[in-house]
């Protein structure tokens, strides 16, 4: 395990959780809210390759893709990603199976994600990218980081907003 919450824990996934993961990467109402195209099996593959490679050092890799369980249940019911921007900033994303969406996960875990970014990871800044259109997303980063710019995201062909939080802000 890597980190929890009052209600969840964060930790590597497992080969079992293939069929949670390409739902999370795949299903439409998910896909909507990023937006993103839908991914090809293949690319599905690759990303969940990667999550399963992951070898517990978090600092050091571009780009880490945890799992997101409820305490004492091993079905996975969203993903932590631990990411960097293309400004090179260290970005923290997260993704829920749509029947977990409204009960405060998100805002839960966000939380959690800033805690362990500032004190386990020691990174001075976090930043975090939603869709201006994903109003749940926002009013969630908004609780803890400050909206800095807008830009038009090349790859999702969409408008972003770009959201950090300083360190010496947080504690």
């Amino acid at each position: 395990m890597i980190f929890q919450t009052k209600r969840l824990f964060v930790k590597a996934i497992d080969e079992v959780h293939k069929n949670e993961f390409t739902e999370l990467l795949t299903a439409n109402e998910i896909i909507a809210t990023i937006p993103q195209k839908r991914p090809s099996d293949e690319n599905v593959e690759i990303k969940f390759q990667q999550a399963l490679s992951f070898e517990g050092n978090i600092k050091v890799n571009k780009k880490t893709i945890l799992g997101i369980f409820e305490k004492d249940k091993n079905e996975l019911i969203g993903l932590a990603a631990f990411l960097t921007n293309n400004d090179l900033d260290r970005e923290l994303g997260y993704r829920f199976r749509e029947s977990y969406w409204g009960k405060g996960y998100a805002t839960e875990i966000a939380e959690e994600m800033i805690n362990y970014s500032f004190n386990i990871l020691k990174i001075e800044k976090i930043t975090a990218d939603v869709w201006v259109k994903n109003i749940a997303s926002i009013k969630v980063l908004s609780k803890f980081l400050k909206p800095v710019k807008e830009f038009y995201n090349e790859n999702d062909d969409c408008t972003d907003k770009r959201y950090e939080l300083l360190k010496k802000d947080w504690i």
